[in-house]
């Protein structure tokens, strides 16, 4: 159930980045506050826009809201340009036009959730899988508005202890894999190949996981800070058999946050 932005009185913080939308005392479940976030960053999609679609269970909410609100009527003449083929075939079955960057290659606004956000709005995003297209989309945006729950902010890339993914060519995977592992070495790096829960004998208990590209996923955990952001996105892409990585540094210019004590939307600071 959608709820109502009447709960909400709108505050504005003392810093010019910062807004916060303290909620009436009422429990929300997390998937409540993806929605009323996904609704909240939809709230910047104007008629007559290009919007990038983004992939999983944060921007699903965000595609359904347009598809609402383009049956409605208040949106009209909007080009979506979706990142994967999941988020496809939702927007179509919403009844969203769609194209692609070949005929759009520059887009007004990309709205997409991400799995880790550090203080500097710098991103992890991938974790279904959908990084290459993801990274291609909202690379070419005007505005990219990130939206997340509360559980996704960390100190630092890799916080979380979960996935760091980096696409790569099937060819050799393991050979790729060990390189990236051994990458990363000095911040305790483990590397894994991300599989389908299906088990079939292999060594990992499972198929490879197949993006919609044709490649492997392979999913690098850190137990330490890595350090320099660009630095490590350099070093990973110069290594043969790596597509993408799941870093998305200095791209978001908007992110907003669901919690428990409300929505924070932060803007990106231009130096």
């Amino acid at each position: 159930m959608a709820i109502p932005y009447h709960h909400f009185n709108l505050v504005t913080s003392e810093k010019p980045d910062m807004e916060m939308l303290f909620p009436s005392p009422v429990v929300l479940t997390q998937d409540e506050l993806k929605r009323i976030a996904a609704y909240k960053a939809v709230e910047m999609v104007e008629s007559g826009m290009v919007v990038g679609l983004g992939t999983g269970s944060t921007a699903k909410h965000a595609v359904d809201r347009i598809g609402e609100l383009l049956h409605q009527g208040k949106l009209k003449n909007i080009i979506g340009i979706p990142t994967s083929t999941k988020t496809h075939e939702q927007a179509l079955s919403l009844g969203i036009p769609l194209s692609d960057l070949d005929s759009h290659p520059v887009l007004d606004i990309a709205i997409d959730g991400a799995d880790e956000i550090d203080p500097n709005l710098n991103l992890v995003k991938g974790r279904g899988g959908s990084l290459l297209r993801e990274k291609m989309v909202e690379g070419v945006c005007k505005k990219f508005v990130v939206i997340v729950d509360e559980s996704k902010l960390v100190k630092y890339i890799g916080g979380s202890g979960l996935a760091m993914p980096v696409e790569i060519v099937p060819f050799c995977w393991k050979f790729t894999a060990k390189r990236l592992q051994e990458l990363f070495e000095y911040a305790g790096c483990v590397a894994k190949l991300r599989t389908f829960a299906i088990s079939n004998g292999m060594e990992n208990g499972g198929l490879p996981f197949v993006t919609d590209n044709g490649n492997y996923v392979v999913d690098l955990y850190f137990k330490r800070d890595i350090g320099d952001l660009k630095a490590a996105s350099d070093a990973i892409l110069r290594l043969a058999g790596v597509v993408e990585h799941g870093m998305f540094l200095d791209m978001a210019t908007t992110v907003i946050v669901a919690g428990d004590l409300g929505v924070t939307i932060k803007n990106k600071i231009i130096k």
